[in-house]
């Protein structure tokens, strides 16, 4: 059997607890090392994970194991610098999501995938999903038409992270829009196809992660609470169709976790978690449930689909290009909550992938 050679750049939450039981799942791929700059860090990561080798600098993890693909597990700053570095030294890439910090930088990796003949991939694991992956088919069969508007909601009542960088702005890049609202944004569009971007009007909260300091998800200092705790934004497409999205760390809402996309189309509507489509015959209203549509880890189902695509068994999921899109979309989003007025989106801008 053909197995693909795999280093994690990171050793962190999602390396410890997601990728590496992920790959050690998945028969095709083997584990060659881990690295991280905090060398225990790697030490103990590999230890856990039984991964044999493990280093405090990337660059010699990759010459010494030369590995096919590396995941890349480290904070939002440091995407695109690693992601650069591994393409230059010869390895397909599967970044987490965020892809970057700036549209721009996204392009620049992009672009380098391309010059290399590399795979690059992002972390987008909803999209990998089976509710997103039915409702997909549904959509290229032409059962629900023209996709005209989508909601796409990511929101937690008291959901602030307790740990790690996410309440850092310049580590991170910004709150929960690049963080959760990232995925649900990603897969509405690419259940509605990549429209072209007219522009977008955003505005953005600061509330209660500036006046509090614990939640559902542990305590934070407001006082270094950078980033913002909610965003909500309406996007206008150049063929007249439109997007919603509300996302939030923190928010007086009922639930604590509010999570879902929602496409109105011409022929049925969809929710997606859970998901259900809504129609009509000749009169009748309908409505269709998938009761057994979510026993699948879209984390596991996203990973395996990298590994494959790899070795060239199956299309990969995630290309670099929608990283991009979807990348220059969060940017807009931003400029127009920081500035309070729309983003109106150029010809260098727009364009269908």
């Amino acid at each position: 059997m053909e197995r693909l050679k795999i280093a994690l750049i990171g050793a962190g939450q999602i390396a410890r607890t997601t990728h590496i039981p992920n790959l050690k799942k998945i028969p095709e791929t083997e584990i060659t090392g881990i690295c991280d700059t905090r060398i225990e860090a790697a030490q103990q990561t590999a230890r856990e994970g039984g991964i044999q080798h493990y280093y405090g600098s990337h660059v010699e993890m990759i010459e010494k194991e030369r590995p096919d693909a590396v995941i890349i597990c480290v904070p939002n700053q440091y995407h695109c610098e690693m992601t650069m570095s591994a393409l230059d030294m010869g390895c397909h890439v599967l970044c987490e999501k965020p892809p970057a910090m700036t549209a721009e930088q996204a392009e620049q990796m992009e672009k380098k995938a391309k010059e290399k003949g590399k795979l690059l991939s992002y972390g987008f694991h909803l999209r990998a999903s089976e509710e997103v992956q039915i409702l997909r088919r549904e959509i290229l069969k032409g059962a629900v038409g023209e996709i005209y508007h989508a909601e796409a909601r990511w929101c937690r009542r008291r959901g602030i992270p307790g740990w790690g960088n996410f309440t850092d702005k310049e580590i991170q890049g910004g709150g929960p829009l690049i963080d959760i609202g990232a995925h649900v944004l990603d897969s509405a569009l690419y259940l509605m196809g990549y429209p072209e971007i007219s522009g977008v009007y955003a505005s953005s909260s600061s509330y209660i992660g500036r006046s509090r300091s614990k939640g559902l998800m542990g305590t934070w200092d407001p006082d270094r609470f950078t980033v913002e705790d909610g965003l909500f934004g309406f996007v206008k497409f150049q063929n007249g169709y439109s997007l919603e999205i509300q996302t939030a760390f923190a928010l007086n809402q009922k639930e604590r976790d509010r999570r879902n996309i929602i496409l109105y189309g011409s022929e049925q509507g969809a929710s997606v978690f859970p998901l259900e489509l809504y129609g009509e015959d000749e009169g009748c209203l309908w409505d269709k449930a998938f009761p057994f549509s979510a026993h699948r880890d879209p984390h596991w189902a996203l990973d395996r689909n990298f590994v494959m695509a790899c070795l060239k068994r199956e299309e990969l999921l995630v290309k670099a290009e929608e990283g991009t899109y979807v990348q220059r979309l969060i940017g807009m989003l931003y400029e127009s909550a920081e500035s309070g007025v729309p983003v109106i989106c150029g010809a260098s801008l727009s364009g269908k992938l």
